[in-house]
């Protein structure tokens, strides 16, 4: 029905607000529509993961929702964790109907929440806005069916594909609308991970500086063979304050521990690096499910050739530095074209100047 596809554009736009906020939780968001049709209560999973977007909606409708219809962004939850179930909840609250956009592909979950609605007595539906639901909670779904977060590779190129002129100067490609959205891809993953080549050239902060989100900075990690970040660099020096992984293949943990930095041993892969596959993992095993790559060139090449980039958000600016630049991405492994990675393309934003391109993997 129209009306279910409103509420449920509704709901959606709430979990939206919960993205990098809640891992290993999913986003959800939730509206409860009175037995009149009236809008009683709105919710969206909070910082952290609890509670859950149906109880802070229930919590607002109190007795109005009695008798009427919760529209939920993903399959409410049927096990006891930190918080009662939210099938119980709803349960408890009385509504007569709830229309779920996906199901939850959590083992612990799956089928399970819907099934103790019904033998509740209460009516279920499934699927309304189903496709959107599933890219929003993307990273959440990747992690439980794979054990990995989501990877978006982030690049901000000129028009013939360059990072930095010769030199290494890449400061600023792109403007300021382009580096503002870049922080607001920060505030909605869970990590962000640069390689050692990008720390020592750049010393980046890795955190995000939009104002009013700027506890919202995600959890910085960096790819460091030979262990050789600085314990006065920008990231040692702000480790206690936002969470800081370095994973690396050197047997000394140096100084960085002292500083708040948590260095983890990595398996290397065959060129003796942190292997990208291990690292995702270990991520997913913390709970991320969302990872933004900034770089640089040979960090991106790494998850591209290895079939482990799902996302790509392309910044490209309105100018050219010629074959002297330094590309951002370094030469794939050999293949053919029919081997090379392929991505089909998802959205086009104008940002000031500039122009981003998203993408998302071939499946």
């Amino acid at each position: 029905m129209v009306i279910d596809l409103h509420h449920m554009r509704h709901a959606l736009r709430l979990a939206d607000r919960a993205l990098g906020t809640v891992a290993p939780n999913p986003a959800v968001g939730c509206v409860i529509v009175s037995a009149d049709g009236l809008v009683v209560g709105r919710g969206w999973t909070a910082h952290g993961g609890r509670p859950h977007g149906e109880t802070v909606a229930l919590a607002q409708a109190g007795e109005a929702a009695r008798g009427g219809t919760a529209y939920v962004t993903l399959e409410p939850c049927a096990h006891q964790g930190q918080t009662p179930p939210c099938a119980t909840a709803l349960i408890g609250a009385g509504v007569a109907r709830v229309v779920a956009a996906a199901e939850d592909p959590d083992p612990r979950v799956h089928g399970k929440g819907f099934a103790m609605l019904q033998e509740a007595g209460i009516k279920v539906e499934i699927g309304p806005c189903g496709a959107e639901a599933t890219e929003l909670n993307a990273g959440f779904f990747k992690r439980v069916r794979q054990c990995r977060p989501l990877v978006t590779l982030k690049i901000a190129q000129s028009l013939d594909g360059k990072t930095a002129t010769s030199s290494g100067q890449s400061k600023w490609i792109t403007g300021e609308a382009a580096r503002v959205y870049g922080h607001l891809l920060r505030a909605r993953s869970d990590a962000v991970l640069v390689g050692i080549g990008t720390a020592l050239i750049d010393d980046p902060e890795l955190t995000c500086r939009v104002p009013g989100l700027e506890d919202r900075s995600p959890v910085r990690v960096v790819l460091d063979t030979r262990l050789r970040l600085n314990e006065w660099s920008k990231l040692a020096q702000s480790a206690n304050q936002t969470p800081t992984l370095v994973f690396t293949t050197a047997e000394d943990g140096g100084n960085l521990a002292a500083c708040g930095v948590e260095v983890v041993k990595a398996a290397r892969d065959f060129r003796g690096r942190p292997d990208a596959a291990a690292v995702l993992a270990e991520l997913g095993k913390r709970g991320i499910t969302r990872l933004l790559v900034e770089g640089g060139a040979s960090v991106h090449a790494t998850f591209l050739d290895r079939g482990l980039a799902d996302r790509l958000e392309i910044f490209s600016s309105p100018m050219v530095l010629g074959a002297a630049g330094q590309n951002g991405v370094e030469s794939l492994a050999a293949m053919t074209l029919g081997e090379a990675p392929r991505f089909k393309l998802t959205g086009v934003r104008k940002l000031g100047p500039d122009l981003l391109e998203s993408f998302a993997a071939e499946d």
